[in-house]
C-alpha cells in the first residue's frame, strides 16, 4: 500500500492508455525478461500459450494482440525475475509471514526449491522431491481416504487433472472440490437441471449475430476485459446492451480499444450499455421477473406474437405455473425488492422484446447468492419465452473465472459421483472406484472445523484465503496431520501447516515443460467448451521446479501399490499419452485430442442444449416459479446493510497484482467501504472516516474487520462493497447457496461502527 492512499472519480473508459499503463507499471514491478514480451506476443494464438487469468474464448482469427490488461498482468506475475528461495525462509518464520498482505507474499517472487516445514523452527526448509514424496505417501497411506482432501484450483491442464482425479479415487475418495464451489457451481447445478447442460450454451460466433445482450452481475472491464472487443464490435453493428449490476463499472459503461490507434488518438470512446440498471445486492430475482411480466403483457397484448408459444410447446415444461407466479407478482413487490422502478424496468423489456436474438450474460453477481440457483432460473425462465437457447446469436453465457476452471471438471474434477463415467474409469484401470458422495468446498470447512478433514492438497490456488469465515477455519486447518500445496508463488495458505506439511513449487503454464520425450504441450477448456492446446516456451524460475503432472503423479507412486494398468511415469514422460486416456475415456467429446488440440479457435467438444436436445429428467427445458423476489435470506433492518465483496482492477482473484483499482479511482489501498452519499449521510459517517464493518448473521460468531476507509460511490441504498479477499472473515459458512452450496459473497448482512 501507498502511504497516501486516495479516491478521485475516474473519468476515463475501460481500456485506453490506462490499461497500458497498468502494463508498463506491471513490468516494471515485476522485472520481467524481455521474453515475457514474446510471450504475450503468442498469448491466446493458435500453437502458442493459453492464459492463465480468466476462461474468455481464444477466437479463430486472433488480433495481433490477444490478451488484456490482466491476461498480461497473470503472464508478467509468472515470468516476474523475483525469487522467493530458501534463504528468504531462513529470514522469515512463519508466523512472522502472516502479519504479510497478500501482495507482499507474492512479490517475493517463484518458488525455487521443494520445501517442508519445520515446526521447531517455525520455518520451511529445503528438501529433496524425493524425500517429500516419501513422505507425503507415508502420511497419505496413514490417513483415511474419506477424510482426505484433494483441491484444483482451476489452473492446471487436462491432462494433470485427469490423473488427479484418478489419483483421488484410486486412493478411494470424491473429496474433489475445486475453485468453481466458490463461484460457478450455481451455474453447474442450476443449468443442469433446467436444460440439461452444466455450462453455457454460446460460442464466441453468437457475439456476431446477437441482437441484444442482457447483462447480469458481471464485470467485463475488469474480470474479462478481451470480452470488451466483440462487445465493441456487436454494439457499432447494432446491437443493444442492457446492464443489472448494482454497482456502475466503467467496462460496461465505455471503452477505448487499445488496438485501435485512431480511438488511442482521440480518446473517442464506444459507449457499451443503452441502459445500465442498478438493482440492489440480491434484487436479481425481482428484476428479471419484472422483465418477464412485461414480455408476457406485450404478448396478450400483440395478440400472442411475442412469446415463442411453438418453441415453448415442443420443448419446454412449467410454463403454466411460472405465467402463473409472474401473474400473481405485483409491480409494488417487484419495485421493492429489486430496487428499480417499473419504468426502467419496462423500457429494458422493450429491448428484449424488440431483438430476435438475445444472449443472458452473467456473473457472480447472480451465482453468488443464498438463491443463487433462483437468480440463474428466472434468466432461463426469460430466455425461454421467445426460444433463446439452442439457436445462433443466441443463448445463455455464464463468463467463467480461472483459465480452467471449467475444463477440470470436463475431465473428472468433482465429488458429485455421477458426472464422472466410473464404470468406464473402472474397466480402464481395474478397480472399485468410491461411489459415495464427497466433499464441495462448504463440506470441506465444515468437516476441518468439526476435525473430521485428516489432510489436504491443495493443486494450486490460495484456499484458505479465498474461503468464508476464515478466522473461524485457519485455527482447525492446523489440526490435519497433513497439509501439501503445490503453488509457484508464497500465498496465505501456505502459512498455516498440518503436523506435516510441504511447500512444492511447480512450473508456471508459460515456461517449458521438458520431460523424457521432449517439450510438452498441455490443454485447457474456455467458457464457450472450446479445447486449446498450450506450448510454454520461457526457462524455468529454478532448475529445480517439476511440472504439475511429476508432482502429482510423484505423490501417486508412493501413495499407491504398483499396477500395470497405471504407468505413472510413461505419463509423466509423453502427456499425448494421457490425453488418449482421456479420448478414450470421453470419446463422444474428446476423439482424436492430440490431432485436434491445435485447431484454430480451439476444437468444439460439443453442448446438447445447443442442439436442443434437452438431458434433463423431463426431456424438456424448464421453466420455474420462484417462491421468492430477494436472493438473500436476510430480512431488511435499520442498520443493516448487504455488502458485496468485489475484485479490483489490479487483482485476479486471491492475486493481488497492486494497490491500482483505476476503474473506480481507488488508489493505494485496498481497506475501503464503498457507500452512497446518502446512505454516508444517513449513518452519521462521513467520506474518508475510519469505520469497522461487523457481521450481521446472528449465529454467536464475531465477525469483524477495522480500519476501514469510507468512499462515497454510486450504490443504491442498503448496498455498500468491499475488496475480496479481506472481507470475507465477515461471511457466515452458513450462508451459500441451497443448493449448489456456493459461498453468497455478493449480500452478506454487515453493520457499521464509526471508529
Amino acid at each position: 500500500m501507498t502511504d497516501q492512499p486516495e479516491h478521485t472519480d475516474y473519468d476515463g473508459s475501460a481500456g485506453g492508455w490506462g490499461s497500458l499503463r497498468g502494463i508498463v507499471e506491471t513490468i516494471g514491478r515485476e522485472m520481467s525478461s524481455v521474453g515475457a514480451l514474446d510471450t504475450l506476443r503468442q498469448q491466446n494464438k493458435t500453437g502458442g500459450f493459453m492464459c492463465t487469468s480468466c476462461a474468455w474464448g481464444k477466437p479463430k482469427h486472433p488480433h495481433a494482440f490477444e490478451f488484456c490488461e490482466n491476461g498480461a498482468k497473470a503472464t508478467l506475475w509468472e515470468l516476474t525475475t523475483h525469487r522467493c528461495t530458501p534463504d528468504f525462509f531462513a529470514s522469515h518464520t512463519v508466523s512472522e509471514l502472516r502479519s504479510w498482505t497478500d501482495h507482499d507474499l507474492e512479490q517475493q517472487g517463484r518458488l525455487t526449491h521443494p520445501l517442508r516445514y519445520d515446526a521447531t523452527s517455525d520455518r520451511y526448509v529445503p528438501c529433496t522431491w524425493q524425500d517429500a514424496f516419501a513422505a507425503i505417501g507415508t502420511a497419505l497411506k496413514a490417513s483415511e481416504p474419506k477424510r482426505t482432501v484433494f483441491y484444483a484450483s482451476g489452473r492446471a491442464s487436462l491432462e494433470t487433472s485427469y490423473l488427479y482425479a484418478l489419483f483421488a479415487r484410486l486412493y478411494g475418495h470424491n473429496n474433489l472440490p475445486d475453485s468453481s464451489n466458490m463461484c460457478h457451481e450455481t451455474t453447474s447445478v442450476a443449468l443442469n437441471e433446467l436444460i440439461g447442460s452444466p455450462v453455457g450454451t454460446c460460442v464466441l460466433d453468437d457475439f456476431e449475430k446477437c441482437d441484444a445482450m442482457f447483462f447480469f452481475g458481471q464485470n467485463t472491464g475488469t474480470n474479462s476485459p478481451r470480452f470488451l472487443h466483440p462487445l465493441q464490435k456487436a454494439v457499432e453493428r447494432g446491437c443493444k446492451v442492457v446492464t443489472f449490476n448494482p454497482i456502475r463499472e466503467k467496462g460496461l459503461t465505455s471503452f477505448i480499444n487499445p488496438q485501435r490507434p485512431l480511438q488511442m488518438l482521440t480518446g473517442q470512446e464506444t459507449p457499451i450499455s443503452c441502459q445500465y440498471l442498478q438493482p440492489r445486492a440480491g434484487g436479481d430475482i425481482a428484476a428479471i421477473m419484472g422483465l418477464c411480466k412485461f414480455v408476457l403483457a406485450e404478448d396478450e397484448r400483440q395478440g400472442g406474437s411475442v412469446i415463442d408459444h411453438a418453441f415453448i410447446a415442443q420443448h419446454c415444461t412449467g410454463f403454466e405455473a411460472f405465467h402463473a407466479r409472474a401473474d400473481a407478482t405485483s409491480w409494488e413487490r417487484i419495485e421493492q425488492e429489486s430496487g428499480l422502478s417499473r419504468a426502467d424496468i419496462e423500457e429494458a423489456g422493450r429491448v428484449y422484446v424488440g431483438a430476435e436474438r438475445v444472449i443472458g450474460v452473467y456473473g457472480m453477481g447472480l451465482t453468488q447468492h443464498v438463491h443463487g440457483f433462483e437468480n440463474i432460473a428466472m434468466l432461463v425462465n426469460l430466455l425461454l419465452m421467445r426460444g433463446h437457447i439452442g439457436r445462433e446469436g443466441a443463448g445463455i453465457c455464464p463468463v467463467r473465472g480461472h483459465s480452467n476452471v471449467q475444463g477440470q471438471r470436463t475431465v473428472g474434477i468433482a465429488e458429485k459421483p455421477e458426472l464422472v463415467p466410473l464404470d468406464k474409469l473402472a474397466a480402464m484401470f481395474d478397480f472399485d472406484p468410491p461411489r459415495s458422495e464427497g466433499m464441495n468446498t462448504v463440506a470441506v470447512c465444515e468437516g476441518l472445523l468439526a476435525g473430521e478433514v485428516q489432510a489436504f492438497i491443495g493443486l494450486g490456488g490460495n484456499f484458505l484465503r479465498a474461503i468464508p469465515d476464515q478466522t473461524r477455519i485457519e485455527p482447525a486447518w492446523e489440526r490435519m496431520q497433513l497439509t501439501v500445496q503445490i503453488a509457484t508463488k508464497l500465498n496465505r495458505s501456505h502459512l498455516f501447516n498440518g503436523r506435516v506439511a510441504y511447500l512444492l513449487p511447480c512450473l508456471g503454464r508459460s515456461e517449458e515443460d521438458m520431460q523424457a520425450s521432449g517439450p510438452q504441450t498441455v490443454t485447457i477448456e474456455d467458457s464457450f467448451s472450446h479445447i486449446h492446446g498450450s506450448l510454454g516456451h520461457r526457462t524455468p524460475a529454478s532448475e529445480h521446479l517439476l511440472s504439475e503432472m511429476a508432482i502429482v503423479t510423484g505423490i501417486a507412486k508412493e501413495t499407491l501399490a504398483p499396477h500395470p494398468r497405471l504407468r505413472w511415469d510413461d505419463w509423466t514422460a509423453n502427456y499425448a499419452l494421457v490425453r488418449d486416456l482421456i479420448a478414450e475415456t470421453y470419446p463422444e467429446e474428446f476423439y482424436d485430442m492430440n490431432e485436434r488440440m491445435f485447431e484454430p479457435g480451439g476444437f468444439y467438444r460439443g453442448n446438447p442444449a445447443r442442439e436442443r436436445d434437452w438431458k434433463t429428467e423431463s426431456g424438456r427445458a424448464q421453466f420455474t416459479a420462484p417462491q421468492m423476489l430477494a436472493a438473500t435470506d436476510v430480512e431488511d433492518a435499520p442498520g443493516r446493510y448487504r455488502l458485496i465483496t468485489l475484485r479490483s482492477n489490479d487483482q485476479f482473484n486471491t492475486t493481488i497484482y497492486g494497490y491500482s483499482d483505476r476503474l473506480r479511482g481507488i488508489e493505494g489501498t485496498r481497506d475501503v467501504v464503498l457507500m452512497n452519499g446518502a446512505d454516508i449521510e444517513r449513518a452519521g459517517l462521513a467520506a474518508g472516516q475510519r469505520v469497522s464493518l461487523v457481521g450481521d448473521a446472528d449465529d454467536g460468531h464475531v465477525r469483524r474487520i477495522d480500519g476501514l476507509e469510507v468512499i462515497a460511490f454510486d450504490l443504491p441504498d442498503g448496498t455498500i462493497a468491499g475488496y475480496y479477499p479481506e472481507l470475507n472473515p465477515l461471511i457466515a459458512l452458513k450462508h451459500h447457496d441451497r443448493k449448489s452450496k456456493t459461498p453468497a459473497v455478493k449480500a452478506v448482512p454487515v453493520r457499521i461502527e464509526a471508529a
